[in-house]
């Protein structure tokens, strides 16, 4: 059986990361997506049964959820349901899978920083070929204006584990590598 699914739940597991032998890179983690129901008697929600799910990418997808999704964080996952069944000592098993499309977290329940990701370095993304000339001032279309002299951060306050990009307002902000945070920005 082979169908499209969109299933909501939460991470069940760590996301386990790895290559096949012909050197795709997978990402998998179990999910467990509980239905909910209002008991009218009782004035309570309850939850109903849970069903699990093995959910797993590859490539570039694979990539990004190992940097992206963590154990007991609300995600959606769309994907292609694959229903397999074994026999072993006389009783049927079954296994549930879905070969993730698309993977992200639920903002239902709280909010998330997306970063477009590339295939160039982070530095990279600010690095202006070719540099602009002394006393240039570029326009917003991606470039900036170079730091005047005494502008530098001379009590060296700054993060070594920063970089800079352009935010949706198309100002030059640090961005912290360690959590993907933007520093001094109204995003």
């Amino acid at each position: 059986m082979s169908d499209t699914i969109t299933v909501r739940g939460f991470v069940a597991t760590e996301v386990k990361s790895s290559t096949t032998p012909g050197g795709v890179a997978t990402a998998s983690f179990r999910i467990g997506s509980t239905s909910r129901r209002y008991d009218r008697e009782s004035g309570t929600w309850t939850d109903g049964h849970t069903n699990w799910f093995l959910v797993q990418g590859y490539r570039h997808l694979a990539g990004n959820i190992g940097c992206s999704i963590r154990k007991g964080q609300p995600v959606i996952v769309f994907g292609t349901l694959k229903i397999r069944s074994w026999e072993r000592d006389g009783r049927v098993y079954y296994s549930h899978t879905i070969d993730a499309d698309a993977v992200g977290h639920d903002l239902t329940w709280g909010t998330a920083n997306f970063i477009r990701s590339s295939a160039k370095p982070i530095l990279s993304l600010v690095e202006q070929d070719p540099p602009p000339s002394e006393g240039e001032h570029r326009a917003a279309d991606g470039t900036f204006d170079e730091p005047e002299d005494g502008d530098e951060d001379l009590d060296g306050g700054g993060d070594p584990a920063a970089a800079f990009i352009e935010d949706t307002n198309g100002d030059i902000v640090g961005l912290n590598l360690e959590t993907g945070e933007l520093a001094e920005s109204g995003v």
